[in-house]
């Protein structure tokens, strides 16, 4: 993903692409995908221009106004280069979900396409639910049941919400895999749909054909060493908070209660235990760390499910190598 104060040097290197082309091509949608730091943001965003595109945000949470910092949002600079969809486009109180999502970029999809048929798609997200929901249809599920909400929500604050995670990392652990650690919303329904049909929430994703995603699809994966990806992550995190991560959520929380859905995330909640006096600021940086190294680490094990996607080397290759594999692996001709 792109970051607010690091953008500079990535929108003088878009400058520099060179004017989009057009070609028939049977490629729909080129789907840029990696852990969390990994630079997928930047990439899909330099691709984007040179095709003559747009990009698509593949993530659960830049859709959200006003988180800004914590959610490592393109810098305004780039958005004005770049056309980018899903970002800040819903209030921080609203619930999104996967299928949402879906219908959402379809419907962008189906309309370039009306104009620019030879023209793909560029996504760029590390959301893994949201990226499945791309590459394979989903199941109908049933609609939430407020009973069982109203059942989940008294459990929790009478036993804590670790209970509950337990329980559905008992009865549908590939689901506890995919979210990002306490997410009170993704475990709430998670269990309600498990307690209306005594199956996992995750076997309402399609499991036929994961061994290829729907036809247009093509999808590339950023591959970082683990030390350096970790670096990238800690350095990552250092720049959040120098941008003004602190101040970011103490705003949020003026606004809205801590138990929002779009603020479960990582970042964020050690943001508000520092706010509430929990912990101190070193250990708030400290946590947030290495609760982003978790999340990179679970995001890696749910892609290594996908033998379809093709591995980038962002380490030995520059973003214009990258751009020319792609383009070249997706069979788009000379751009």
């Amino acid at each position: 993903m792109g970051f607010l104060i690091l953008c500079n040097p990535i929108i003088q290197s878009i400058k520099a692409v060179s004017e989009p082309v057009s070609e028939n091509t049977a490629t729909e949608r080129i789907i840029i995908i990696g852990p969390t730091a990994s630079g997928k943001s930047d990439l899909a965003a330099m691709l984007a221009r040179r095709l003559g595109s747009f990009v698509i945000s593949a993530d659960a949470r830049q859709c959200y106004k006003e988180l800004n910092i914590g959610t490592a949002k393109p810098g305004k600079e780039l958005l004005k280069l770049v056309e980018h969809k899903y970002i800040s486009l819903l209030e921080p109180d609203q619930r999104e979900s996967a299928s949402a999502f879906r219908k959402r970029a379809d419907e962008w999809e189906s309309g370039h396409r009306s104009h620019h048929p030879e023209t793909p798609v560029v996504y760029a997200g590390g959301s893994t639910l949201y990226i499945q929901s791309l590459l394979f249809d989903l199941d109908d599920m049933p609609t939430s049941n407020p009973e069982n909400m109203a059942k989940l929500q008294a459990e929790d604050q009478e036993s804590g919400i670790e209970v509950l995670y337990e329980r559905l990392k008992k009865e549908d652990p590939d689901y506890v895999a995919q979210i990002d650690g306490m997410n009170r919303h993704r475990i709430y329904r998670a269990l309600d749909v498990w307690m209306q049909t005594g199956k996992p929430f995750s076997s309402f994703h399609k499991r036929d054909g994961f061994d290829e995603p729907r036809p247009g699809s093509v999808v590339f994966q950023l591959e970082w060493p683990r030390a350096v990806l970790h670096e990238r992550i800690n350095q990552r995190v250092d720049d959040m908070i120098a941008a003004g991560l602190t101040d970011e959520v103490r705003s949020l929380l003026e606004k809205y209660p801590e138990s929002l859905q779009s603020l479960q995330t990582v970042g964020y909640r050690e943001v508000i235990s520092f706010l509430k006096g929990d912990i101190s600021r070193e250990q708030m940086v400290a946590d947030i760390k290495t609760n982003t190294r978790r999340y990179a680490k679970r995001q890696l094990t749910w892609f290594r499910r996908w033998p379809f996607v093709k591995p980038l080397d962002a380490e030995k290759l520059t973003t214009e190598q990258m751009m020319e594999q792609i383009i070249s692996v997706s069979e788009l001709g000379s751009r």
